[in-house]
């Protein structure tokens, strides 16, 4: 059996110089591109080669015929922050620095827009700390140019946890999580420095006027303005891309679609208003911004994005760049329930609950298991499915790897030979530790899924369930199985240190 911290001293010289290519192309056998593409709060059956029936994706979908399908995959857990601190890592949410979101609200008023707006000091969250060793840190030492597009959250403005001072030599997005909260934003950040855009600050839970008619599209303007983020910042994918064609490259695209708030381009909220009919608007009672198609608008978002996918995909092959290059995409956790999405409506966690309680925020399975899918198309057998069991901190080990470096202290372990058809190794058990709201922790060993809550209200019982057979967590048999109960107790202690931030304590 594995453990879950695993030493990896990883040496290509017997994988990766194996990995020839297909087509005998030079270019193919250099060191591949790494393009990582991370969904904010997209749900396991939010694509349609998951099993979607509303939202359109056929660039995903194609990626995925393209490549393998993962449908055991894990997200670094239940939010934003600490997932993506997993992520660049390496190291499971029992031995994170960052265990979940930490507005480091001891500054002043972080939550105050107008206010960050004034002082860059209230933007961001908790940074990582000096000298940590991170992905992009690691894949600089193999060759790679790296870059982060979009959205940050591991490290506020002037900290030591900023992108360029964690490995990355190009930043481009939201540094902070909050600003992320509009779409149309005053400023994003160019590396550490902001850079202004022409919209006006619209505070996030700003209402329409309150003698207005909820029903009049136009009464909605003042939520749509003149520069988009995320068009500005595939804009500076594509430069990324063009500029640096000629040497290996590591570019993760951390965009903040399908988050909430509701915005998205015109084309393609008319394009499923015709589609879904007239709908209830959203008043913005749950936050962020009112929205006159609710339903509309988050579909929107998705084949806004997908079209972004594919028009990538296309510069990539235009490039000469597509057949040595890896892709992956994958989503931070699971769909949430607040500021007009409607998460049971889609079904977007489906097989798994959607429900606020089951998804976002939550270490059920709706909340951290995501679809991932990887092409590579000189490598990766086109139209796979694979049933491995991973997670976010197998990442590290597995990219490290492909470029030909060492990672070490890691809990991860390389997913490379599933991707490339051999024997993989497997976890002993995946785990997870949320100390937000009440406090929960979860495991997963085989189909066996542990999981206890309250734990800051002095809950210890543990609930079990067979995902084999039940999915969506509805069966507790941990009374019919306390010998697994037992061991997965031990595991999670194991699998446990202290946290060095009190306040992710449990």
């Amino acid at each position: 059996m594995n453990k879950i911290r695993v030493l990896l001293s990883v040496a290509l010289a017997g994988t990766v110089s194996g990995l020839t290519a297909r087509n005998g192309d030079a270019s193919a056998k250099s060191k591949p591109n790494i393009i990582y593409i991370l969904a904010d709060d997209l749900g396991f059956a939010d694509l349609g080669c998951y099993g979607q029936q509303r939202i359109e994706t056929p660039n995903i979908d194609r990626l995925a015929s393209k490549g393998i399908r993962f449908t055991q995959h894990y997200s670094g857990t239940a939010v934003s922050a600490p997932s993506r601190c997993v992520l660049f890592t390496g190291k499971h949410t029992g031995h994170a620095y960052i265990r979940g979101n930490d507005e480091m609200g001891e500054r002043g008023n972080v939550w105050s827009h107008e206010a960050m707006l004034a002082d860059s000091s209230l933007e961001g969250q908790r940074p990582l700390p000096k000298g940590t060793v991170t992905l992009p840190l690691i894949l600089k030492k193999a060759g790679y140019t790296t870059a982060c597009i979009g959205k940050w959250g591991l490290g506020y403005p002037g900290s030591e946890g900023t992108p360029n001072k964690m490995g990355f030599d190009f930043f481009y997005g939201y540094n902070c999580q909050r600003q992320a909260h509009t779409y149309y934003p005053p400023f994003l950040y160019r590396n550490e420095k902001r850079e202004y855009l022409s919209n006006k600050l619209v505070a996030p839970n700003t209402k329409i006027d309150s003698d207005a008619d909820s029903l009049d599209p136009k009464n909605y303007s003042k939520f749509v303005q003149k520069e988009y983020a995320p068009d500005l910042m595939f804009k500076e994918i594509t430069t990324f891309v063009r500029e640096n064609r000629k040497n290996p490259f590591f570019m993760i695209w951390t965009t903040p679609v399908p988050h909430v708030p509701l915005q998205a381009p015109e084309k393609w909220i008319q394009h499923y208003v015709n589609k879904f009919g007239d709908e209830t608007p959203y008043t913005g009672n749950k936050g962020y911004f009112p929205c006159r198609y609710p339903h509309a608008t988050y579909a929107a978002m998705i084949s806004y994005w997908d079209e972004q996918i594919g028009a990538l995909i296309q510069q990539l092959k235009d490039l000469g760049l597509y057949e040595n290059t890896l892709i992956i995409f994958t989503s931070d956790n699971g769909p949430t329930f607040n500021g007009g999405s409607d998460s049971p409506w889609f079904d977007s966690a489906k097989p798994f609950k959607s429900e606020s309680g089951w998804g976002k925020a939550s270490i059920r399975e709706g909340g951290i298991r995501v679809p991932m899918i990887a092409c590579w198309p000189s490598k990766i057998k086109p139209g796979t499915t694979s049933n491995h069991i991973s997670a976010f901190w197998d990442v590290m080990p597995t990219l490290a790897e492909i470029a030909g470096v060492k990672a070490t202290d890691t809990d991860g372990i390389s997913f490379l030979p599933t991707l490339v058809g051999k024997k993989q190794p497997e976890h002993e058990y995946l785990y997870w530790e949320y100390p937000e709201g009440d406090g929960s922790k979860a495991i997963r060993m085989g189909n066996w899924k542990g999981y206890i809550s309250n734990i800051k209200k002095g809950n210890k019982t543990m609930e079990l369930y067979d995902l084999g057979i039940d999915p969506r967590e509805q069966i507790n048999v941990a009374d019919k199985h306390p010998d697994i109960v037992k061991k997965m107790e031990l595991k999670m202690k194991e699998a446990h240190e202290e946290p060095v931030i009190k306040k992710f304590a449990m």
